[in-house]
C-alpha cells in the first residue's frame, strides 16, 4: 500500500463522522509526505490546519494510521506544505499505475469543485432510485425539465447522510447545460458571507451574488433557524428569485414547519413548492447502493460482502459507505477479501462509533444546538413555549439515551425535583408516540448523538 492509499483509505473513515464542510475544512489538500521507521510527515496547506490537527484529530488520525497499515506510530508531525492540487495529482498519477484505486473522497476535495459551489461528482446517473427516495428523485428531474415553472421551491428534507446534498447537486450539475448562472451554498455559508457583507458595507456585491442566478441552491436550510438578520436576506433573496420565476432548490434535515426559530413568511414560502422526504434506504437500495459505489472505484466486490454489509448496516448511506472503504483498505493492503470474521468486526466497528456513550452534559448541548437556545436558557426556570419543550426533551433523552436517574437528570438541569423530570418524561414520550413533529425531532437530536466523537 502506498502513502497515498493509505492516507486515502484514512480520508474515507473519517469522512464517516464529519460533516461534508468539516471534512473539507479540515482535510482538504492534507496528504502523507514521508511514512519511514514509525514516523509520519502530513502535509497540511497552513498554521490554523496544522494546529487544529494537532489538537482536534491527532490521536484518531494515529489510531487509523495503526489500524489501517498495521504498524506502530511512534511519531506524527504536520508540516505546511506550498504543493498544489495540480503537483499533488501529477505526483500520485506516477506513483500509482492503478489510478481505480483513487478514492472518490479524494476527488471530491479537489478538481471536483466548480466555481458555482457544485461538485461535479453529484450526478443522476450515480444516484441510486429506490422507495425510500423516488419521489424525490422524480421531483427533481421535473426541476430539471422545466426549471422555474413546476415545485418551485423544491423543497427535499430527510436524515443525515440519506443522499439530500447529492440529489439537489445532480439537480445544478444537469441543469449547467441550460445556464451557467447556478449557485450552491450551504445556509452556513450564505449567513456567513451576509455578516460579512454587512459588516463591511459589501451589500451590494452579496445581493448581486444570490439574486443574480437562474438557479439558486441552499443545502442545510434549517441552519438559518434563529438567525434573524439572515432570514430577512434570505427572505428577500427568496422573494425577488420567485417573483422572476427562478428556480429555487432547497435542503434540510426536517420540514419547513419543525425548524425551529423559523419565521413563518419563510415556512409558509417553503411550503408553496414541493416538499418531499428521503427515508432510510430499504435492503435492495443498499445492495445497489454499495454495489454502484464499489464499481465508481473500480473494485467488484462479491455479492457475500456486499450482502453481509447492507443486511448489517441500515441507517444511512454514509455508514454503508464508511464500511466499504474499510473493505477496499484491507483489500488494498492485502490483496484478497476479507473473511466473514472480519467482516463481523467491520460491522460492529461502525455500531460502535454510532452507539459510542454521551454525556449528560453533551445531550443538553445537543438539544440546545437543535433549538437554537442557549444552556442555560434550557436550565433557567423560564416558562416560555420555544424554552419549554427544548427542556422537556432533553429530560427525555437524558432518561431514554443517557440512562440517567430521575434525581441526577433533575441536579443537571438546575437542580429540579425527580417528580419535575418524571413529568417531563412521560409528557415527551407520549407526543413522541402521537405527534409526528415532535417524533422527528427526538428522532433527529439522537441521530445528532450517536455522531458525536468522544
Amino acid at each position: 500500500m502506498t502513502n497515498q492509499e493509505l492516507w486515502q483509505s484514512v480520508l474515507g473513515e473519517i469522512e464517516v463522522n464529519l460533516s461534508r464542510a468539516n471534512f473539507i475544512t479540515w482535510f482538504k489538500k492534507t496528504s502523507i509526505a514521508s511514512f519511514e521507521n514509525g514516523k509520519i510527515v502530513i502535509n497540511v496547506n497552513n498554521n490554523f490546519t496544522k494546529s487544529w490537527l494537532e489538537k482536534k484529530f491527532n490521536s484518531e488520525i494515529i489510531a487509523l494510521l495503526e489500524k489501517i497499515s498495521q504498524k506502530k506510530i511512534k511519531k506524527i508531525t504536520y508540516q505546511i506544505s506550498n504543493k498544489n492540487d495540480d503537483e499533488d495529482e501529477k505526483d500520485y498519477t506516477e506513483k500509482n499505475k492503478i489510478k481505480k484505486i483513487k478514492s472518490i473522497q479524494s476527488s471530491s476535495l479537489s478538481g471536483n469543485l466548480l466555481k458555482n459551489g457544485l461538485n461535479t461528482r453529484y450526478n443522476f446517473d450515480n444516484f441510486i432510485v429506490g422507495k425510500n427516495n423516488e419521489l424525490s428523485h422524480a421531483a427533481a428531474q421535473a426541476v430539471v425539465n422545466n426549471p422555474g415553472q413546476v415545485y418551485n421551491p423544491l423543497f427535499i428534507y430527510g436524515n443525515v447522510g440519506l443522499g439530500k446534498t447529492h440529489l439537489i447537486q445532480a439537480i445544478g450539475n444537469a441543469l449547467l447545460s441550460k445556464t451557467k448562472k447556478i449557485l450552491y451554498a450551504t445556509a452556513e455559508t450564505f449567513c456567513n458571507e451576509y455578516i460579512q457583507a454587512t459588516q463591511y458595507g459589501e451589500a451590494k456585491n452579496f445581493v448581486n451574488k444570490y439574486r443574480n442566478v437562474d438557479i439558486l441552491i441552499i443545502d442545510d436550510i434549517q441552519f438559518m433557524g434563529g438567525k434573524d438578520g439572515t432570514q430577512e436576506a434570505f427572505f428577500h433573496t427568496f422573494n425577488e428569485l420567485y417573483q422572476a420565476s427562478k428556480q429555487i432548490v432547497l435542503a434540510s434535515d426536517r420540514q419547513p414547519n419543525a425548524i425551529p426559530a423559523m419565521e413563518k413568511r419563510l415556512q409558509s414560502r417553503f411550503a408553496c413548492g414541493m416538499i418531499t422526504d428521503i427515508e432510510r434506504p430499504d435492503y435492495e437500495t443498499r445492495m445497489a447502493i454499495l454495489k454502484s459505489k464499489a464499481e465508481q472505484r473500480g473494485y467488484n466486490i462479491s455479492t457475500k460482502i456486499i450482502n453481509h454489509i447492507a443486511q448489517s448496516i441500515h441507517n444511512n448511506i454514509r455508514e454503508l459507505e464508511g464500511a466499504l472503504n474499510k473493505v477496499i483498505g484491507y483489500i488494498e493492503f492485502n490483496g484478497k477479501e476479507p473473511d466473514l470474521d472480519y467482516m463481523a468486526n467491520i460491522v460492529k466497528d461502525v455500531y460502535t462509533s454510532r452507539t459510542k456513550a454521551v454525556t449528560l452534559k453533551q445531550i443538553i448541548k445537543t438539544v440546545s444546538s437543535f433549538y437554537d437556545v442557549s444552556i442555560e436558557d434550557i436550565k433557567s426556570e423560564k416558562r416560555k413555549k420555544h424554552l419549554v419543550v427544548p427542556r422537556q426533551i432533553a429530560m427525555f433523552l437524558m432518561r431514554k439515551v443517557g440512562q440517567a436517574s430521575l434525581p441526577t437528570i433533575g441536579y443537571e438541569m438546575g437542580g429540579r425535583d425527580h417528580t419535575t423530570v418524571m413529568y417531563s418524561c412521560k409528557k415527551v414520550q407520549k407526543d413522541y408516540d402521537n405527534n409526528s413533529n415532535i417524533r422527528e425531532q427526538i428522532d433527529l437530536i439522537k441521530q445528532r448523538l450517536s455522531q458525536i466523537s468522544m
